[in-house]
């Protein structure tokens, strides 16, 4: 089963307040065409990403998938070729046990930088992002037993500074 989610209303209180009506009326990321790759994310509301800024859009989103599957989330093609707007890190990759994870239920955010001349209009319903769901294989020596215990870079502790 593999499928995209709003988080819960309290979560998104967190990030946009208490507007229930803003919560109802956002969308699940849809495909654009039958043989499109990329689910598009869709904006929440309206933002503004001036000449060499970077800005950290919520998505509102999580995201179920399969144990051996990732979500990519990459930038729409007209952005970096049309207007030089671009992911900071290029590709984010969401793993499987990010959904529903303690620190945030697995809410995903999408971080855009303006690298072009122009202030980067983004409306609130444009796709901004694209997520491409990829199964993906493991070594014959794989030896991972670790479980996720939150979220953003949770994963990224060695064993030794655990042990400090």
């Amino acid at each position: 089963m593999r499928g995209f989610e709003k988080i819960s209303f309290k979560e998104f209180k967190k990030i946009f307040g208490d507007d229930k009506e803003l919560y109802e009326e956002y969308l699940l990321p849809r495909r654009a065409s039958k043989n499109s790759a990329g689910y598009d994310i869709l904006a929440i509301k309206d933002y503004v990403i001036k000449p060499k800024e970077i800005l950290k859009i919520p998505t509102g989103l999580k995201v179920r998938m399969q144990n051996d599957e990732v979500l990519l989330i990459v930038v729409r093609s007209s952005m970096g070729f049309k207007y030089n707007v671009r992911l900071t890190n290029q590709v984010g990759v969401i793993d499987s046990d990010y959904y529903n994870n303690i620190d945030n239920e697995g809410h995903f955010f999408v971080s855009l930088q303006n690298e072009g001349e122009k202030d980067y209009i983004v409306k609130k319903g444009d796709a901004y992002a694209q997520g491409i769901f990829i199964k993906y294989l493991i070594s014959d020596t794989d030896t991972a037993s670790e479980i996720r215990k939150g979220g953003l870079g949770s994963t990224n502790k060695r064993k030794d500074e655990e042990n400090e």
